[in-house]
């Protein structure tokens, strides 16, 4: 692949997760959307596998997948939620259907109080409905950049550690 159908990709997945995805998962989750979780299903994709809170599962129906973001979206609503900011992200191209989104959600009160801070890896694929997370793999974090939350390991690093 050349380098402008990377950047193309890239801004392709940065548009349809940052513009489209986060504001609708954002207003359902803060109830200001008249929108029902089912739209999750424009973004995640079954079955998915999920990592995070020590645990490790697949969303295996739709049923569980709408039942993951409830998961997400109950302590949230329960503190006062109203948005999310997004101190670091990135997107990964690794070929013309396949690629991941890593980015850090500061979850927020309307008064900018944070509830919550997750560092998330999402590996996306495109079908012939769109791109769609078929993975999710989720760490709580203090940290404001993915650097930090995951610093890169080089081939030469990891040889010298023996």
């Amino acid at each position: 692949m050349s380098n402008d159908q990377i950047a193309a990709i890239q801004a392709e997945l940065t548009e349809w997760f940052f513009e489209d995805y986060l504001p609708r998962w954002v207003a359902v989750a803060a109830g200001t959307s008249d929108e029902g979780p089912e739209f999750i299903h424009d973004y995640w994709d079954t079955p998915m596998h999920v990592t995070g809170l020590d645990q490790s599962f697949w969303c295996l129906d739709d049923a569980s997948v709408r039942g993951f973001l409830e998961l997400n979206y109950a302590p949230l609503r329960e503190a006062g939620y109203s948005h999310t900011v997004v101190p670091d992200r990135r997107v990964i191209v690794y070929n013309s259907v396949g690629a991941a989104i890593e980015v850090i959600w500061s979850r927020r009160r309307a008064d900018e109080t944070e509830i919550q801070r997750w560092a998330t890896h999402f590996s996306v694929a495109k079908s012939d409905r769109g791109w769609r997370a078929i993975a999710v793999h989720a760490a709580a974090t203090d940290k404001n950049k993915l650097d930090d939350v995951w610093p890169a390991v080089s081939a030469r690093e990891e040889a010298s550690r023996g």
